[in-house]
């Protein structure tokens, strides 16, 4: 058996219907979030995959899901989002500010609470940039006395 056709066992995408959804944009770090918010069940789908294949990390999915829960309506809205670039935890960060911003446009109601949680607002701090003559940002080399 050929090692090619072994590797080609991919999981087709799930296509998913979107239509009457909510769209908005969630940004951490280097990491953006396009972000379909609809009327449903429940499910996150993260660039074509389930929430749970996508983020491994239990405080993610926590962080994740957190906007439904403030506004006590945990199963009530499907998500579907693409995320792109940074790790994990600033798109983990994008997906929350991209669903509280959706949830804000399907409900303006839902603003005075996702706002006092700091959920609607994005998170502007970043990498600081190395510095010449420094190990890193802030970081000098060690001192050697001889």
């Amino acid at each position: 058996m050929n090692v090619a056709t072994q590797t080609n066992t991919k999981k087709p995408k799930i296509k998913l219907d979107f239509k009457d959804s909510k769209y908005a944009t969630g940004r951490r770090k280097k990491s953006i979030a396009k972000v379909w918010v609809k009327k449903g069940t429940g499910k996150i789908y993260v660039n074509g995959r389930t929430m749970d294949e996508y983020f491994t990390s239990g405080a993610h999915k926590m962080q994740i899901t957190r906007p439904f829960e403030i506004i006590n309506q945990a199963t009530s809205y499907d998500v579907r989002c693409s995320v792109t670039g940074g790790g994990h935890t600033g798109q983990a960060g994008a997906l929350v500010h991209g669903i509280a911003r959706a949830l804000i446009l399907f409900d303006s109601e839902f603003r005075a609470t996702l706002k006092t949680e700091k959920l609607s607002t994005r998170d502007s701090r970043s990498v600081e940039r190395k510095k010449p003559g420094r190990r890193k940002a802030r970081r000098s080399f060690q001192f050697s006395k001889r």
